[in-house]
């Protein structure tokens, strides 16, 4: 491993124990810098601020959960069943880090990771609207798509017993049957609905 990276996954490893102990907001980068024994000088040759390390956590995370599981085929994967289980990978691997993303998803603002995680979701949720209407659609309807998926796993996740993933994507599944089936539905009875 790259000294690079080595450097990267202590700053990692040091912001994850330090949420363990107390909210995102009350650490700083001199607090994560002494955890794991560097200087702020070393911080800041590889991030910008505390927000771009927790988005490279994810970015890394999610990037190696792609390689383990494979989805990057099933990603443009045709099948309603594969997608799901791209989601459910992804859900897991939410939950098994809650506490993680517990904190971070509190945060609000420019440079918040939910802002992060919704430019990472727009483009795949294109990909699955696009596909499932034929029709193009306003911008709009992909952020609003986007936007409802993040609060979702925001609140699935912030609930104090947040129920298993399982449970959570039965009922994620659910909505985004009826709302696709309705937005079809609509589209199909008048075209110029969308315009």
């Amino acid at each position: 491993m790259a000294d690079s990276s080595i450097t990267k996954l202590a700053l990692s490893n040091a912001l994850k124990e330090l949420l363990a102990e107390r909210p995102f907001e009350k650490i700083s980068v001199s607090d994560i810098c002494q955890k794991c024994s560097m200087n702020r000088k070393s911080f800041y040759y590889h991030f910008r601020d505390k927000y771009d390390l927790v988005n490279w956590i994810f970015d890394t995370e999610f990037m190696e959960l792609n390689r383990l599981h494979a989805l990057d085929s099933r990603l443009l994967s045709s099948s309603f069943d594969d997608r799901w289980q791209n989601i459910e990978v992804f859900c897991h691997y939410f939950y098994d880090n809650r506490v993680f993303y517990r904190s971070v998803l509190k945060v609000e603002g420019q440079n918040s990771f939910a802002s992060h995680f919704r430019e990472f979701l727009q483009p795949l949720l294109r990909l699955r609207v696009e596909e499932l209407l034929v029709e193009e659609v306003p911008q709009i309807v992909y952020d609003f798509v986007a936007d409802g998926i993040v609060c979702a796993i925001e609140r699935w996740l912030l609930e104090k017993n947040c129920i298993s993933p399982e449970e959570f994507l039965l009922s994620l599944k659910k909505l985004v049957q009826v709302l696709f089936k309705g937005l079809e539905r609509r589209i199909s009875s008048d075209p110029k609905w969308l315009e």
